[in-house]
């Protein structure tokens, strides 16, 4: 009986932080969305012209970015959703996806931060004046979507720890050879 308990308390502890990760999982697809939004329906048209998101590549690429990590972030929560044990290839496969989709994602963001930082402030060196004085709702709307961004790179930091503890921890702890008399184990090479 004791074993039947502690099998009950393992699978509520497993649910649990199960339902967690689906949550987790589920944030960083949300926050993409609403930054993906945010981005295509930043245009604004003035006495000086008009600007659009599309009209520069790096903004097309963070829209892009975003709709990749809503997708495979919604993926992935219904992959952790399924009652199924994590085997060692499954658990490498998340663990690679969520570290390449935590590099696409920083990428997106700070590729952006840089124009948006150029459009503020200008480039004297490069007589690029800066933009946002004229586009100021234009640059509002772009800060705000790199800036959900960034939180969206965060979760994606955050699944990653816990993919790569959750394939780390199926390994065991190397073997270490115990020939002093101490106590302290030392590692040969």
């Amino acid at each position: 009986m004791g074993d039947l308990a502690q099998k009950n308390v393992m699978e509520s502890e497993n649910n649990g932080s199960n339902i967690g990760e689906i949550m987790l999982r589920l944030l960083p697809m949300a926050l993409c969305v609403v930054a993906l939004v945010i981005m295509l329906k930043d245009s604004q048209t003035n006495d000086y012209g008009s600007l659009s998101y599309s009209d520069l590549g790096i903004f097309r690429y963070l829209v892009h970015a975003n709709g990749i990590c809503a997708a495979y972030s919604l993926l992935s929560a219904i992959v952790a959703a399924l009652p199924r044990p994590t085997t060692l290839p499954r658990a490498w496969t998340i663990f690679l996806l969520d570290q390449i989709l935590t590099y696409i994602i920083l990428a997106a963001g700070a590729a952006s931060t840089e124009v948006i930082y150029l459009a503020y402030k200008g480039d004297t060196d490069v007589t690029w004046s800066e933009t946002c004085g004229s586009f100021g709702v234009f640059c509002k709307k772009a800060t705000a979507s790199v800036s959900i961004t960034f939180i969206v790179s965060l979760c994606y930091v955050g699944l990653s720890l816990l993919s790569s503890y959750r394939l780390f921890s199926k390994y065991e702890a190397p073997i270490g050879q115990n020939n002093n008399k101490g106590g302290i184990e030392i590692a040969n090479y």
